[in-house]
Order: C-alpha cells, then structure tokens, then sequence
C-alpha cells in the first residue's frame, strides 16, 4: 500500500463532528438509538456492483485515523490483494467494529471505494493494450473537486502498477499533480506546457524557448497543436533545438482536437497514410466509433503515423510522440493492432469515467455473534465463512 504523505485524507473529515456533519444523517439517527439501547460490534461487508479492482488504500487509512483519534478497535478483513480484480456484487472488504463508531462512517467508506476501484480498473484496462507505452494520468482538470483528484490518481497508481507486475507493463509514471506524485514514487508531478503558455507567447517556438531556458532540467515536451501546424511548428522548434531532437530529449505532444484533422491531412489522405503505414487495419468491419479511431479527425492512428513520417522526413526520427484526447482502453487497443508509434500518451477523461457504475454498498451481516442481512444478501455472510478472508495488520498491509 502506498505510504500517505500530507494528503487530504488524513486532514478531511475525521473528527467526529464533521463526520456527523457530512454523512448520510439516518447514520447518524442510527448511532443515536444505539448508544441509547447499548453498543454491539458488527461485520460491514463492502462490495461494489459493477467489477472493480481492490484499492483500499484511502479508506482504511483513513478509518484507521478517526479510531485512532477515538480510541476504538477496527478490523479490515478481504480474500483479495490490491490490485485484484473483484467480481460485481463480490465483497472486496471487511470491517468489523462497534457499530456507534462505524455507522456514520459509511457514507465515507463507500466514497473512497466505489469510484477508486472502478476507476482503478479502468487505467489498468488502457495499461494492458498499451503494455509498452508509459501512461501519465492527467485527470486532475476532470475531476470535481480535489479529492477526487486525489482518488483518480490514486486509481491510476493502482492499475498502472498491478499491470506492470501482472504483465511487465509500462503503466502509469506520473501524474499532473505534486500533490499525488508520490502514489508513483516520484517526488513531483510530471508537466511541461498547457495551450495556454502558447497563446502567451503568440508562438509554439517561443513557448519552448521560454519553457526550455527556465525549466531545463524538466522533460522537454512541446505542445503542438495551437495554431493548427502541428507538423510545421514542430520542425521549426527541432531546428531550434538541434542536440536535443538528435538525442531524442525533446519530444511533442499530439492533442488536436476532434474538429479538425492534423496538419497535411483530410479525410481521404488520413485513410491513405493507414494504407500505407497500417495495412492490417484495413477491413472492413470496424464500426464507426472504430473508424474514428482509425482515420478521423483529431489524435488518430493515421494522424500519429503522419506525424512521425513527416518528422523523419525532416531529419528528425529521434524526437518523441506523446498523444492525448481521448485514450480509452478501446482506443489504447487500437493504437496496439496498428502498431502506432507512440512513446507515450496521456490520459485524463477516461480514468473517472463510468462514474455510473461506482455505486458502492455497505451490509452488516453479523451483529456481536449474530449474523442477520439484509433479504437477499444472505450470500454476504456465507461467503465470509466459506473463503476465510485474511486480516489486515496495523499497517494496513497483509
């Protein structure tokens, strides 16, 4: 598990008052009414019902915090390691403790599972098409709110390292934020520049000599795309920056948007550089989504393979490409089959995406010695029996 430093969770909500304040308020009836009737310890089985990947990371630290800070006794108990994929409607975790302490406390269990674990599953799906390609998880700007900045890179720390264990991949390096960077045990965030240092400087050259002389110890990635010469910027900056086109440290990064094509290509060019380049791709059952994919406007295969083409044409095969816009596993997939020359991509959108399918839930099935659930769930507590989950340490880990 990763090691918290200085992170929202240990800070947010975990003193009483304001874990009353923000959960769910028949929780807090519920506390009421058994610390009038006497306490009883119980059995939470935790599970979400779409398949999510096990990432636990953030709410048992974070409920391991509020009974520290009160002073009770809490046991994490799971069949699974993190990063296993676990079955819909699967519990993923349990947490055995007095119910006056815990029956507030899942509405925020529930938050920092349900989201984290789907997400999880997501970056680790785009790692598995992509395995030689590093990711770097850029979601911050779609995330609503910091903290779930903090569980979307948290989520992408997770896939990306289950898939470089499981399949020698890649996965995810970095991500945008200092904040998160050490869910990938690095120090800072990983960054050059935004669309809008080139507007600044009313010239994509400009901006990397700006960027370059103040920041020359950080990677040097060029965005390209802002005044539509994706192709024509990008060689004027490597003739700027010989040394480092040579020795392939300067890099561009392909993010045009999906309105228009890349620079020197249309739509009957796009599908003659895939016939050139990417011959197995050529048939004709893709749908259209694929097409797009294939030969459409924005980052596509065709657009990627133009783009190193075009550099090599130039006198600059050595540069490298990081794409964005878009890479969902089924684009990543894609980008596989037609081997595009990719270096490395950025993701954003697609790690918190289906959000709809985060619904995370919260069962007792056992009161002190007695197990009552809920009609229907019965299963919960028969499978705690029959598959023995093994207890987490104080540390959190097994």
């Amino acid at each position: 598990m990763s090691t918290p430093r200085n992170t929202l969770y240990d800070k947010r909500a975990t003193s009483r008052e304001d874990i009353t304040l923000w959960t769910d308020s028949y929780f807090t009836n519920s506390r009421q009414c058994a610390e009038k009737d006497g306490d009883k310890n119980v059995t939470y089985a935790i599970f979400v019902r779409s398949p999510a990947m096990f990432a636990p990371d953030l709410a048992v630290t974070w409920l391991k915090e509020v009974a520290k800070k009160e002073g009770f006794d809490v046991t994490f108990e799971s069949r699974y390691e993190p990063g296993d994929i676990v079955p819909a409607g699967e519990a993923q975790l349990y947490i055995t403790g007095p119910f006056t302490k815990l029956a507030e406390c899942e509405t925020f269990l529930l938050q920092k599972i349900g989201a984290v674990s789907v997400a999880a599953l997501n970056a680790y799906r785009a790692c598995q098409e992509l395995p030689n390609i590093p990711f770097i998880a850029m979601g911050a700007r779609h995330c609503c709110g910091i903290e779930m900045q903090e569980m979307m890179d948290y989520a992408a720390s997770i896939g990306g390292k289950t898939a470089q264990k499981q399949l020698g991949a890649k996965g995810f390096v970095n991500g945008a934020s200092h904040a998160t960077a050490h869910f990938f045990e690095q120090d800072t965030g990983m960054g050059t520049m935004p669309h809008a240092l080139i507007g600044y400087y009313n010239s994509t050259l400009e901006a990397a000599k700006a960027f370059k002389e103040k920041h020359p110890e950080k990677p040097f990635i060029v965005l390209n795309d802002f005044d539509g010469r994706e192709i024509t910027d990008s060689i004027e900056v490597c003739q700027a920056f010989p040394d480092e086109a040579e020795k392939g440290s300067l890099g561009f990064r392909l993010d045009t948007n999906g309105a228009r094509y890349i620079e020197g290509l249309n739509h009957d060019s796009s599908i003659e550089v895939l016939h050139n380049f990417a011959p197995q791709m050529m048939i004709e059952s893709w749908e259209e989504e694929q097409l797009k994919v294939l030969y459409g406007k924005g980052v596509s295969v065709a657009s990627i393979w133009h783009f190193r083409h075009e550099m090599n044409k130039a006198g600059f095969p050595n540069i490298k490409i990081i794409a964005s816009s878009g890479f969902n596993a089924e684009k990543c997939k894609m980008m596989a089959m037609a081997n595009a020359p990719l270096d490395g991509v950025g993701t954003g959108s697609y790690i918190p995406s289906d959000f709809h399918k985060t619904y995370a839930t919260a069962d007792i099935f056992r009161y002190d010695d007695n197990i009552r659930v809920k009609a229907g769930r019965e299963y919960l507590a028969e499978r705690y029996v029959e598959q023995a989950p093994v207890i987490f340490d104080k540390s959190g880990q097994r």
